[in-house]
C-alpha cells in the first residue's frame, strides 16, 4: 500500500458521467479534501447502460464503458502519484441476466444446458418440476405461460419483442413454440413465483453464482486478483456476502488472493444486537451499525411518544408477519426449494413444513444465524417458534434434523433469512412506519427512538478495540435518504407537537388519499423541501418518482408486481396539489424556523462520522449540503466545479468541517488508526446538549446537539473540561485549555475539532 487506509470517497462509475478518466480529473479535488482512497463501485463489465454497476454480466472484464483495464491503470497510477489508493466494490454473489445474450457463460448454460461448461457456475434446481416437467431451467420471464405461443424463430434466435435466447445446436426447426419445447431452458409467467435458479432475493434478473465451488470463485475472480497482483488497488468492498453459501469460506479465498494487507470490508448488515465475527478475515462492516449510532445521537426521545401518537390510526404489520408473507408470497420459489431440500434430506414428508420454516424465519432476526457466535440463534428461533405455534411442533423437529445433518439445507435456510429480511423491512416495513421516517435506514432499528450517548460511546469504543479500520458511513447508494435530509427530518423529533399540529392542518387543506402513505410522505417532503419555496420541475418530477417508489415498497395500496394505477393517481395528484397549493407556503416558513438546527445536526453527524473509530466514507458530493432521497436519486452527477470552488473559498461550514476532519486524519494517522474512543463529560444545565470524546491522547471532538430547546434555554453555565494541553480548533482555528464554556466553544459553529499543541 502507498499508505493505510484513513478515509475514502465513494464514487459512483457511469459510462454517461463518471468513468475513470473522469476520476483522474476529481484527484486534485479529493485530495486537497484529505481523502486517502478513493472508492470505486463496481467496475467490471456490466449491463449495457447500467447506472449502478451490481448487474455485472462479465466477471473477467472491466468494463469498457469506464475505460476498460487502461482506464483503471491510468486512474491507479495517478491517484499512487498523489500518495492515494483505490478501493474497489465488487459483487460475488450474483450476475446480471436480463439480457442474456450480454452474458456469455449464461448464454452458454442456455444453449448446452447440463453439458455447459458453466453449468455449474450458477446455483440451478435441475430438478424443479413445474406441469410436470423437470430437467430444465425455468424462466420466469414471460407475461404469462401464453406468450410461449408468440416466439417466432431467428436462426439460431429465439425471439420474443427485445427477448432474445440462444437455440441449443440441430433444435431450430419448427414454430417458436415447437423449438421452445426442445430447449434447456422453459419460459413461464412471472406471476407463477417460480423461478429455476437462485437469484439476488427476488430479483429474477440477477442470477446467484455458485462460490462454494473454487472452480467458480477462481473464474469469478481472475480479474480481482490481478488488480491485487499488479497493485493497482489496495482493497475491496464485498457486496452482500450473506448471499453466498459459505461466506466466511468465500472470505478466506479471497484474503488469500487479496494479500494480507489488503483492506477488506463487508456489507454485512448487523442488527443492533448483533456483533460481527471476530474470526473473519476482515476489517470489519461497511458502516450500517455506524451510520446508526451516529444519526440516531441527534434524535430527541421526547419526540417519541406525539410522534407516535400522530400516527395512532395507521396500522403498521409486525416484523414477523411480514416476514412470514415475504416468505411465502414474493420470496415462494425459494422458500419451496428450502422444502425440497429438507424433505430430501430427512426423507420426512410433512405438509406443514412451509409453514414451519416461515414462521421460522420471521424469528431470525439477523441476515443468516450460522455464524459461529450466532450459534445460539437457531435454537432461540426454534423455541419461540414453537411456543407461538405448537402445531408446528413436528414440522420444526423436522427442520432442526435437516438443519444439523445437511450443509446444503442450513446454507438454503440462511439464504432465505437474508432474503427475508431485505424484503420485509427494509424494502417493506421501512416504507410503512411513518413514525420518523429518518430512523427507517438500512441497518436501522426505528422501534428503538434514537441512540443514547451511553450507547453511543459504548460501541464507538467496542469499535476501537476490536474494528479500528472497519468503515463508517453517513450514506451510501443504498440509504433511503441522504444524510442531509434525515438530520432534517430528525429535527422533527425536537418539535413533535409542533409538526403534529402543521401535518394536521396541512391534511386538511390538502387531504391524502391514505392516512398512513401521507403521514410517511409528508416527512420526505419537508426533508427535500427547499429552503426558498422554489419548486422546480428537477423536484417534482424526484417527488413523484419517490412517491412511486415508496407507495409500491410499501405495498398497502398498490405494488409493483400490481399497481393501482387510481390510488398512485390520487397520490401523484396530491403530490402535486401540496407541491403547487397552499400548504407549500407552511412548508417554507417551517423549513426556514428549522433549518439552522437541521444544519447544525448534518455539521455535528458528519464530524462524528469522520473522527469516531472506523475509516470514514464520504459518499460522493456529501462534503456539501445534498437532499437526495433513495436511488436513484442518490446516484445524480455532482457538480464538481462547485465542490472545488466551494472548497477554494473555505466558507461553507460543511466543507470546512469535512475538510478539516479528514486532514487531520492524515496529519495524525496512528490517532485514528489505533487511537482509543474516551467519553468526555460536559457540566451545567446544558450538559445534555454536548458530545464529545478524546481519540487518542491528542483529539477531542466535541458536537452540540437538540439545538431547538437549546436556543431557548442557552447554553447557561454549561462547561466542557479539556485534557491537560494547549488545543487548537482545526476548524474554527481558536485555542483553547483547561475547562471552556460551551457558549465559548460553540459561538461560531455547533461543532469542534481540537488537536492538541503540547
Amino acid at each position: 500500500m502507498t499508505r493505510p487506509v484513513l478515509s475514502t470517497y465513494r464514487l459512483q462509475m457511469r459510462g454517461d458521467c463518471c468513468t475513470f478518466d473522469d476520476a483522474v480529473n476529481l484527484l486534485d479535488h479529493l485530495d486537497d479534501l484529505g481523502v486517502s482512497h478513493v472508492y470505486l463501485s463496481p467496475i467490471l463489465t456490466a449491463a449495457e447502460g447500467s447506472t449502478h454497476g451490481y448487474d455485472v454480466t462479465d466477471p473477467t472484464t472491466v468494463s469498457p464503458a469506464l475505460g476498460g483495464p487502461d482506464g483503471l491503470r491510468r486512474l491507479s497510477e495517478a491517484a499512487r502519484a498523489r500518495g492515494m489508493g483505490l478501493i474497489v466494490d465488487i459483487v460475488p454473489n450474483h450476475v446480471g441476466v436480463a439480457r442474456a445474450d450480454e452474458n456469455p457463460w449464461w448464454w452458454d448454460v442456455l444453449t448446452h444446458g447440463r453439458s455447459s461448461r458453466y453449468a455449474d457456475f450458477f446455483d440451478i434446481d435441475w430438478d424443479l418440476e413445474v406441469d410436470g416437467q423437470s430437467g430444465r431451467i425455468v424462466l420466469p420471464i414471460l407475461g404469462s405461460d401464453d406468450d410461449v405461443a408468440d416466439l417466432t424463430v431467428d436462426g439460431d434466435i429465439l425471439r420474443l419483442g427485445d427477448l432474445a435466447l440462444p437455440i441449443a445446436p440441430g433444435t431450430g426447426s419448427g414454430t417458436g413454440a415447437e423449438v421452445h419445447d426442445l430447449q434447456h431452458y422453459r419460459l413461464i409467467g412471472w406471476r407463477r413465483g417460480i423461478c429455476g435458479y437462485r437469484r439476488f432475493f427476488s430479483i429474477t434478473s440477477l442470477a446467484a453464482l455458485r462460490q462454494e465451488d473454487h472452480a467458480v470463485f477462481d473464474a469469478t475472480h481472475t480479474e480481482v486478483k490481478r488488480w491485487f497482483d499488479e497493485g493497482l488497488v489496495d482493497g475491496v468492498r464485498i457486496d452482500h456476502p450473506d448471499g453466498l453459501t459459505d461466506p466466511a469460506g468465500y472470505l478466506a479465498w479471497l484474503r488469500e488472493i487479496a494479500g494480507p494487507s489488503a483492506w477488506i470490508v463487508v456489507e454485512k448488515i448487523l442488527a443492533f444486537d448483533e456483533a460481527l465475527d471476530t474470526a473473519l478475515p476482515v476489517a470489519g462492516t461497511t458502516g450500517y451499525d455506524a451510520l446508526r449510532e451516529i444519526g440516531g445521537v441527534f434524535i430527541d426521545p421526547n419526540g417519541a411518544g406525539p410522534l407516535a401518537e400522530l400516527c395512532a390510526d395507521v396500522e403498521v404489520a409486525s416484523e414477523h408477519d411480514l416476514k412470514r408473507a415475504a416468505v411465502t408470497d414474493i420470496l415462494g420459489s425459494e422458500l419451496a426449494r428450502v422444502c425440497r431440500t429438507i424433505t430430501r434430506a430427512t426423507g420426512r414428508r410433512d405438509p406443514r413444513l412451509a409453514d414451519a420454516v416461515a414462521a421460522l424465519v420471521s424469528h431470525i432476526g439477523v441476515y443468516r444465524c450460522d455464524y459461529p457466535t450466532l450459534s445460539a440463534l437457531l435454537p432461540v428461533a426454534l423455541a419461540r417458534t414453537a411456543s407461538a405455534a405448537p402445531d408446528l411442533a413436528d414440522a420444526l423437529d423436522t427442520v432442526s434434523a435437516a438443519y444439523a445433518t445437511s450443509a446444503e439445507v442450513a446454507a438454503r435456510l440462511n439464504q432465505l433469512c437474508g432474503a427475508a429480511t431485505a424484503k420485509a423491512v427494509e424494502d417493506c416495513l421501512f416504507y410503512r412506519d411513518p413514525r420518523l421516517v429518518s430512523l427507517n435506514e438500512v441497518g436501522g432499528e426505528p422501534a428503538l427512538f434514537g441512540v443514547t450517548t451511553a450507547e453511543f460511546h459504548q460501541r464507538a469504543a467496542t469499535r476501537a478495540r476490536f474494528w479500528p479500520t472497519a468503515m463508517t458511513t453517513l450514506s451510501t447508494h443504498d440509504t433511503k435518504r441522504g444524510e442531509d435530509v434525515r438530520a432534517r427530518i430528525g429535527v422533527l423529533s425536537q418539535v413533535p407537537g409542533l409538526w403534529a399540529e402543521l401535518v394536521t392542518q396541512w391534511s386538511e387543506i390538502a387531504p391524502p388519499p391514505d392516512l398512513g402513505t401521507g403521514l410517511f410522505l409528508w416527512q420526505n417532503i419537508f426533508g427535500v423541501w427547499p429552503s426558498d419555496g422554489e419548486v422546480t420541475d428537477e423536484l417534482r418530477g424526484r417527488l413523484h418518482a419517490y412517491a412511486e417508489k415508496a407507495m409500491r415498497e410499501a405495498g398497502t395500496k398498490t405494488s409493483w408486481n400490481d399497481p393501482d394505477t387510481a390510488f398512485e393517481d390520487a397520490v401523484h395528484s396530491w403530490v402535486d396539489a401540496v407541491l403547487d397549493g397552499p400548504v407549500g407556503a407552511g412548508l417554507t416558513e417551517l423549513v426556514t424556523r428549522l433549518e439552522r438546527h437541521a444544519r447544525s445536526d448534518s455539521l455535528a453527524q458528519k464530524l462524528l462520522a469522520l473522527t469516531a473509530p472506523g475509516v470514514p466514507d464520504v459518499y460522493q458530493g456529501t462534503e456539501l449540503a445534498e437532499d437526495s432521497l433513495v436511488d436513484p436519486d442518490n446516484r445524480r452527477p455532482i457538480d464538481y466545479p462547485a465542490h472545488r470552488a466551494a472548497l477554494q473559498a473555505g466558507t461553507d461550514a460543511k466543507m470546512r468541517v469535512t475538510t478539516a476532519a479528514l486532514q487531520l486524519r492524515r496529519d495524525r494517522p496512528q490517532t485514528f488508526l489505533a487511537g482509543g474512543h474516551t467519553p468526555l463529560h460536559a457540566n451545567g444545565a446544558a450538559a445534555d446538549h454536548v458530545i464529545s470524546y478524546l481519540r487518542g491522547d491528542d483529539v477531542v471532538v466535541a458536537v452540540s446537539r437538540w439545538t431547538v430547546a437549546l436556543a431557548e434555554a442557552g447554553w447557561g453555565d454549561t462547561t466542557l473540561p479539556l485534557p491537560d494541553g494547549e488545543w487548537i480548533d482545526r476548524i474554527g482555528g481558536r485555542r483553547w485549555s483547561g475547562t471552556v464554556r460551551a457558549d465559548e466553544l460553540f459561538a461560531e459553529l455547533p461543532v469542534a475539532l481540537l488537536e492538541r499543541l503540547t
